[in-house]
């Protein structure tokens, strides 16, 4: 190959090197969710739950992160229920030290799915990506979103202190699940600015 083949083969190369050119899975829907979700603290968990919604985010990060929230939300509301049925359900006598961690457990995942479902209604209330408002909504949704893990966190912190082995390690099972989506939910809403 003579120089100035080369020369052009290169100058070629330099030009077409913006997204435009390039063919890779982050062109479809579904790349996006996987290269959105590979900054978070557990990609796979955040691929598989979010992969089903990649045709209608599309490529929206603001639409990721609220399909992000709405997941967390649905699986904090069914670890809430199984807790409560645990409470309630055929168990022998609990003792009144895992009853009450239990409660308090009960007590928290309720807050959390409240706070992630207001999250989700705060996400649709944030208007243009640059208006003045779309920070405060932001921050509103970045706050609740934190409280809703620290909620599960310390419903995780009583069950492992009072509950019985048999108790804790069928609510933990549930509610390590919802922190882990929520923690991916968290990271989506971080990777948001004025530009999204």
């Amino acid at each position: 190959m003579d120089r100035s083949t080369l020369a052009f083969v290169l100058l070629a190369a330099a030009i077409c090197v913006p997204a435009s050119c390039l063919t890779s899975a982050t062109s479809s829907p579904a790349g996006f969710v996987r290269d959105s979700c590979r900054g978070t603290r557990y990609p796979a968990l955040c691929e598989q739950s979010l992969v089903a919604y990649a045709p209608a985010v599309h490529r929206s990060k603001r639409e990721l992160a609220r399909a992000a929230l709405a997941v967390s939300a649905d699986r904090a509301r069914s670890a809430s229920a199984f807790v409560s049925r645990m409470s309630s359900g055929g168990q022998k006598k609990v003792r009144s030290r895992e009853a009450g961690a239990v409660r308090d457990c009960i007590e928290t995942m309720h807050d959390s799915v409240d706070r992630l479902r207001q999250s989700v209604e705060e996400m649709g209330r944030m208007g243009r990506a640059r208006s003045p408002r779309f920070a405060w909504h932001l921050s509103n949704v970045q706050t609740w979103v934190s409280a809703a893990l620290t909620d599960e966190t310390t419903c995780l912190d009583g069950i492992s202190q009072y509950a019985g082995p048999a108790v804790r390690a069928a609510i933990r099972k549930k509610v390590v699940e919802v922190a882990r989506v929520t923690s991916n939910a968290l990271a989506l809403v971080n990777q948001l600015g004025p530009r999204n």
